[in-house]
């Protein structure tokens, strides 16, 4: 970051860094995939809640912080439905996992491992002359984050399903092996199956 950008950054009262949780710093995370810099918003925010403003809103999601929309996915089916807090305490438990086994700040982790799930090409269906076929194509960038985001957490949701092992140990576990290319990754193995199916679709 610049050091015009730096000095233009959002500040507490008493002048110290808006830090996510009070803990991790969002300055020095670095998206390398420019076509994905849009969607993944990366603004200070001390706790990542923002009550619903952008529901009404066309696109408004790509301007929510990326780690709310992952806790925003941990909510999905209907036993955790409205669950937020529990959610948001699962994501900053499990921030707290990923830093302490890469040594490195936990929301870059989560944007490498973005980077690294979401897939560049899906099929479609389309019906010509009464025939169904499916067409290979290219994915946009805000919905190759859905995906992303969707294949992360039901990757940690199915590992800690009857098992000792927790949703935060599974939901770092996911993160990590997403962002290094682990292929035990739940994630990139669904991403690797669009994608194959999308080239035999072409």
């Amino acid at each position: 970051m610049s050091e015009e950008a730096r000095a233009t950054v959002l500040k507490t009262l008493s002048g110290e860094e808006i830090k996510l949780f009070g803990k991790w710093s969002l300055l020095d995370v670095e998206i390398r995939d420019q076509s994905l810099r849009r969607y993944i918003s990366l603004k200070p925010v001390l706790v990542p809640h923002s009550e619903g403003r952008h529901a009404k809103k066309r696109f408004g999601k790509a301007n929510v912080s990326i780690v709310e929309r992952i806790a925003n996915e941990l909510m999905r089916p209907g036993r955790n439905a409205g669950k937020k807090i529990l959610a948001l305490n699962i994501v900053k438990r499990a921030f707290e996992i990923i830093e302490l086994k890469t040594g490195k700040n936990p929301v870059q982790v989560l944007v490498w491992a973005i980077e690294n799930a979401s897939p560049r090409e899906e099929t479609t269906r389309v019906i010509y002359g009464g025939i169904l076929y499916h067409v290979s194509v290219d994915v946009s960038p805000q919905r190759r984050v859905d995906l992303a985001l969707r294949f992360i957490t039901e990757g940690a949701r199915a590992c800690s399903f009857n098992n000792p092992k927790t949703i935060e140990e599974c939901l770092a576990d996911e993160i990590v092996a997403a962002a290094y290319g682990d292929s035990n990754s739940y994630a990139l193995r669904k991403k690797e199956e669009i994608e194959r199916i999308a080239l035999a679709s072409r």
